[in-house]
């Protein structure tokens, strides 16, 4: 952690200090579904202003392409953070860069926040305008990142933005992030087990050949397991796999064989006909999948078995919903992994947004260890890749 200056070290009284936050949250109809990231930057906003400082907050929300979208402006944002700060004025700006935002960043007094509109309404953000790094750089003092979930992105808010100031800082929540994910997860107490599911063997890839090199265990759902079933000769009737990686997903095994590492198949099944058909569901006993169905999640038997894997571990970390547990019956499988890391007595890692969203309907968050704000950033920085984001904020000499 030495490698970046913490906000704690900022002298920020009487400052303005531009955060970079991660408040790209669920909206439907214009209602926030789900404020976890916006709870989450709280610890560096109250810090900051407690302070005395006023803070200029920047965040993306969606892919509007460079255009205003009425449907992603950040004021839901803006009045849940209002919310969130009783007692703080906060102001929404109705542009990025322009007139509106200059004269409120200029007006902020100490102990206030501007939220500014919807970094990406600005098509310079994605293209590393620098121009528009300048033009954010005269709003502030001060620069804090606190935004992991957009650390692997180069736009010009997270890295050509730190840049243009002389001692760019994380915020605690980046701060927890790299704690867990760089430092514990790095050495990590033993026996350590990482469950993967979600739908693509080929988004996760790059991870699971870096967790070969430190895992005990590794358990293996969600769609993404019917190619290693397939891989191993299993009959996975109609489930979604891709074929062309039986060969990757073979290596993989043998790999972890080689190494001595325990790998966990689903070893049965909860199955239907299709996934509009879920009231004809049936629980497949043994790993085949008969022809006529697909696989929609683990069965009990496997869920019994990850529980197993987690309550004699020592470090645990999970990504990856085990089956389409948006949809009931397909939903039993995750919440049954949700729980058992919750039931552990080991340090808990959980990244992904359908496997945060699990935990939380599990009712279980406030038993993990730590639930990563992240999705992409978390799957790259733990498959050993530089996040641009990070570099950006290294300590300089």
């Amino acid at each position: 952690m030495t490698a970046y200056r913490s906000v704690r070290d900022l002298p920020v009284e009487g400052k303005r200090v531009f955060l970079r936050a991660d408040f790209n949250v669920p909206l439907e109809a214009g209602v926030i579904t789900d404020d976890t990231r916006i709870r989450a930057a709280l610890p560096t906003l109250r810090h900051l202003l407690e302070r005395g400082a006023s803070v200029v907050v920047c965040s993306h929300l969606g892919r509007p392409k460079g255009k205003r979208v009425a449907e992603l402006s950040l004021g839901p944002v803006a009045r849940r953070l209002g919310e969130c700060l009783p007692g703080v004025r906060v102001l929404l700006s109705e542009d990025v860069v322009g007139p509106q935002a200059r004269r409120r960043a200029a007006e902020l007094a100490p102990g206030e926040v501007l939220l500014l509109e919807n970094i990406r309404f600005e098509p310079g953000e994605t293209v590393g305008d620098p121009s528009l790094a300048e033009a954010l750089r005269s709003l502030a003092d001060l620069y804090v990142n606190d935004a992991f979930g957009a650390a692997h992105r180069a736009h010009v808010s997270v890295c050509a933005l730190p840049k243009a100031f002389p001692n760019p800082a994380i915020g605690f929540l980046m701060q927890r992030e790299l704690e867990y994910l760089s430092d514990r997860l790095s050495d990590p107490v033993r026996p350590y087990a990482a469950f993967l599911g979600g739908a693509k063997v080929a988004d996760k890839l790059p991870i699971l050949r870096r967790l070969l090199a430190k895992v005990d265990t590794l358990g293996i759902g969600g769609a993404m397991a019917y190619t290693f079933l397939l891989a191993r000769g299993v009959s996975i009737g109609q489930s979604r796999c891709e074929p062309a990686l039986q060969e990757e997903c073979l290596h993989i095994l043998e790999e972890a064989e080689g190494r001595g590492i325990r790998v966990l198949l689903p070893l049965d099944h909860v199955a239907a006909p299709s996934l509009e058909e879920a009231e004809a569901a049936v629980a497949v006993v043994g790993p085949s999948v008969p022809d006529h169905l697909a696989g929609f999640d683990i069965g009990q038997k496997t869920a019994a078995e990850f529980a197993s894997a987690a309550a004699a571990a020592g470090t645990v970390f999970w990504n990856g919903p085990m089956g389409v547990f948006e949809r009931p019956p397909f939903d039993a499988g995750t919440v049954s992994v949700a729980r058992a890391l919750a039931n552990s007595r080991a340090v808990t890692v959980v990244g992904g947004g359908d496997s945060v969203a699990a935990v939380h309907r599990a009712g279980v968050a406030e038993r993990i260890s730590h639930i990563s704000t992240g999705g992409g950033a978390t799957l790259e920085l733990l498959a050993g890749e530089a996040l641009p984001g990070l570099e950006a904020l290294r300590t300089r000499s």
